[in-house]
């Protein structure tokens, strides 16, 4: 286990009730908690920092949603491919939306304390709204691998039944995921002080201002949970693109492996995205970084990957980018089309 989840300060005495949470946990003597994040920095570099991450989260949810009123519009679009990227698109502007606004609100605020509640609720939404983007990745590698594998019983395996079970049980999952960490997090009795090294409700600060002894019991359970499934997504999307590999090989044509590889480019880039920035985040080495560069490696994958994510599938996907040609700029430049 972390040693850093563990507090190193002793159990505080007897920490009188203030308030419950929404889930009816237990009580704590902290009633509201103070979001560090990037007060630390210079004040000068509040408002670059600000204007840039603006632009990058109002970017994020003009792509998504450009992505999502193509493919509405667009009928050659629905398919199940599309629709489970119509899924994601969903999933990272909710993503994005429990982080992000608070963010940007604290970065020009010196009052940076957030509610207990709204703590818990960033928590559970963030969690569940992450793991659903992870479940949906793995998912559309199944997609990839019945399409190139399996392309005679593609209408069967992935009948329009199939597809909307298989994003009702990414979402369920997140959900429930969510619900479990919030849940265990916020259990444990938090006696102060009340300063979150971070810039919204994250497990491990937030496990180094709790007190008791069940502590390390919930450090390595939520840790375990965690990293049971984003190794388990991972390793099935790494089982999915080995067989597609192994399938593109034998397809005797060069102009047939690279038809077939390309369906699969921007899945995997984002893939590679969204893992890479994951791995740098929880995998780093503990104790080797200052809380500045703790707090701009964890903006990569909150702020940036949200914003890659959109432009990859835009601009790798042939068939995604015709349409929005067709769909959009011939409205606005009939000429240019």
């Amino acid at each position: 286990m972390d040693p850093e989840l563990v507090p190193t300060r002793p159990p505080s005495l007897s920490p009188h009730p203030v308030m419950a949470t929404t889930l009816d946990l237990n009580h704590s003597s902290v009633s509201e908690f103070i979001l560090v994040g990037f007060s630390t920095f210079p004040p000068r570099l509040l408002p670059v920092f600000f204007l840039l991450f603006l632009l990058m989260y109002l970017f994020t949810l003009l792509g998504n949603l450009l992505i999502m009123a193509t493919v509405w519009s667009e009928r050659g679009l629905h398919m199940p491919m599309y629709l489970f990227l119509c899924a994601l698109s969903i999933s990272e502007i909710l993503y994005t939306l429990s982080i992000t606004p608070r963010l940007l609100a604290d970065l020009l605020s010196t009052h940076r304390t957030i509610a207990f509640a709204a703590c818990v609720s960033q928590m559970f939404f963030s969690f569940t709204f992450g793991f659903t983007h992870s479940f949906l990745l793995t998912v559309m590698g199944y997609d990839r691998y019945v399409a190139i594998c399996h392309p005679l019983r593609y209408n069967v395996l992935m009948s329009p039944r199939g597809c909307a079970c298989l994003v009702a049980c990414s979402w369920s999952g997140g959900s429930v995921i969510g619900l479990v960490v919030a849940t265990a997090i916020f259990h444990l009795t938090f006696c102060g002080p009340n300063e979150i090294q971070h810039f919204g409700c994250h497990v491990p600060p937030l496990l180094k201002l709790a007190c008791g002894n069940d502590v390390p019991v919930v450090a390595l359970g939520v840790g375990l949970v965690c990293i049971t499934n984003l190794l388990g997504c991972f390793l099935l999307i790494l089982l999915s693109y080995t067989l597609i590999v192994a399938a593109i090989l034998k397809i005797p044509s060069a102009e047939g492996r690279h038809k077939a590889f390309s369906t699969c480019v921007s899945h995997l880039i984002v893939v590679i995205v969204h893992y890479g920035f994951a791995s740098i985040i929880y995998l780093k080495p503990k104790g080797l970084h200052s809380h500045k560069s703790n707090t701009l490696m964890a903006i990569t994958y909150t702020v940036l990957t949200p914003f890659l994510s959109p432009i990859i599938f835009s601009l790798r996907n042939k068939e995604l980018k015709t349409a929005m040609k067709k769909t959009f700029l011939s409205k606005l430049y009939p000429s240019s089309i």
